[in-house]
């Protein structure tokens, strides 16, 4: 099972490592210690809140980075459905909700699951998952 610390989720959320720690602190992220004492948020957790907080509306002021890679998006796998060929994968990135149908080959060679880190890119109209 994926973990993230304070700084990953904050980066995944487009907001500040400050945020992260109040929303915790205010019971409306849960948070644990790994085994060196550190707070750690676990990926279902972090990918359901992420999905919840888009529906609500809720945006964070930190300025998602610019990157040289056009149209790319680092978020948290928040669904993943597969059947024998095919399987869709739903990202939150920030206050974006993508969509992508990929093999199911491809979720098994990346390890996607829900509450993994990716990067989507986007191009025209094909969304590439590549596990960050």
């Amino acid at each position: 099972m994926s973990s993230y610390s304070i700084g990953q989720a904050a980066r995944l959320l487009g907001v500040s490592g400050e945020t992260v720690r109040r929303w915790a602190d205010s019971g409306r992220l849960t948070m644990g210690r790994d085994g060196t004492g550190n707070r750690v948020i676990d990926g279902v957790g972090l990918a359901r809140f992420a999905k919840s907080r888009a529906a609500e509306g809720d945006r964070g002021v930190a300025e998602v980075p610019r990157t040289s890679v056009r149209n790319s998006f680092t978020g948290i796998v928040t669904a993943l459905k597969a059947d024998d060929v095919v399987a869709q994968v739903e990202i939150q990135a920030g206050p974006h909700r993508m969509v992508s149908m990929v093999t199911r080959e491809a979720v098994e060679e990346l390890g996607l699951a829900v509450g993994v880190t990716v990067t989507a890119r986007v191009k025209s109209t094909s969304v590439h998952v590549d596990r960050s």
